[in-house]
């Protein structure tokens, strides 16, 4: 499975971006999908994740401002970031815990795409 992550650019503070995450190639089932982040510098860390059946988790510091949503038919997932301030500014990565045709269960990321926030 490949994933391929767009949506990202140039916001100002108090801004806004919709990333999304679309998938290709042949895979049994697609477990739980997320976004992931990493800033220059900084260890890559989690923004949130989705189950397959719409339960959504979130990191404390994006709650409130990031909606993560997926489209199970897609094998798409999305993540529609509000209120953005410089500290969101990093190359987010797009994740996804799936089984393969031979029931292995593997992670698979994307290229990653670069949302920087000026202030």
């Amino acid at each position: 499975v490949q994933l391929q992550a767009s949506g990202g650019g140039l916001v100002q503070a108090g801004g806004s971006l919709r990333l999304s995450c679309a998938s290709s190639g042949v895979i049994f089932r697609i477990n739980d999908m997320g976004w992931y982040r990493q800033a220059p510098g900084k260890q890559r860390e989690l923004v949130a994740t989705i189950t397959s059946g719409g339960i959504a988790n979130y990191a404390d510091s994006v709650k409130g401002r990031f909606t993560i949503s997926r489209d199970n038919a897609k094998y798409a997932v999305y993540l529609q970031m509000n209120s953005l301030n410089p500290e969101d500014t990093a190359v987010y990565y797009c994740n996804a815990e799936g089984v393969t045709l031979t029931r292995s269960v593997m992670d698979f990321w994307g290229k990653g795409t670069q949302v920087t926030v000026s202030s």
